[in-house]
């Protein structure tokens, strides 16, 4: 693949990865790896780190830009195996949960952001329950990731990253199987994003805000559009 042959070693070269944790993503079974998100960098990152191949979805427009720089996304997302998802739908969040549900029984690595879009300014912000959903329909194991400076190497808007150190910390994988029983429990899934949020919260240092990223965003963006995008769904934004 790609990744491995051109693009990993690099960006090794290039960025200089420091990474603690690693051993904690098992080798072998389903995980979900559910990490905070700050920059369109994470992932790239993300996947560069693991051993193991880990698919995230994203949205179906990153398949299909113009230009220069829409082949190189493309080929990039292709590249690792990366899923595309529509998310003009009513039911867009359901399909990009069902899409990493299929990569976890197949014993497979799923990646999800479970505060559904990138941060506006940089703190953690409340997860949403798709990460719980997966997690107990599946039975996997949850590793938390928190990258700690992406928002500084490839700021939100822009295309080219700052050749910068990036870090990143992987937490011990947390086991919900005591909650199997309790599959639809809203209250059981709450309980079990804020246990995610809170040791993503601990490995970033980043300061948490117990409202979701893209309520705020809509409220931002509502004094000049008059029809915000509908992005607040139960699932990862992808990207």
């Amino acid at each position: 693949m790609l990744k491995y042959v051109v693009l990993g070693p690099l960006l090794r070269v290039l960025f200089r990865p420091d990474v603690r944790g690693l051993a904690n993503v098992p080798g072998s079974g389903p995980v979900i790896l559910a990490c905070n998100h700050l920059s369109f960098s994470d992932s790239i990152f993300t996947p560069l780190m693991v051993g193991r191949r880990v698919t995230f979805v994203a949205k179906a427009e990153y398949f299909t830009g113009k230009g220069i720089k829409g082949r190189l996304m493309r080929q990039f997302f292709l590249s690792t195996g990366t899923i595309p998802v529509d998310r003009s739908g009513g039911r867009a969040a359901q399909a990009a949960l069902d899409t990493l549900l299929r990569v976890l029984g197949e014993d497979g690595i799923a990646g999800i952001y479970p505060e559904g879009t990138r941060s506006p300014d940089g703190r953690l912000y409340r997860g949403k329950t798709g990460v719980a959903r997966l997690a107990l329909e599946s039975g996997a194991k949850v590793v938390p990731v928190a990258l700690l400076n992406t928002d500084e190497i490839q700021p939100t808007g822009t295309f080219i990253p700052k050749i910068k150190r990036v870090r990143m910390r992987f937490g011990h994988p947390l086991d919900f199987s005591r909650y199997a029983d309790s599959r639809g429990d809203r209250f059981v899934e709450r309980a079990i994003t804020d246990e995610i949020m809170y040791e993503l919260m601990v490995l970033s240092g980043r300061e948490y805000v117990d409202v979701y990223a893209t309520k705020l965003k809509t409220s931002i963006e509502m004094p000049v559009t008059a029809h915000p995008s509908p992005l607040d769904a139960g699932a990862p934004e992808g990207r």
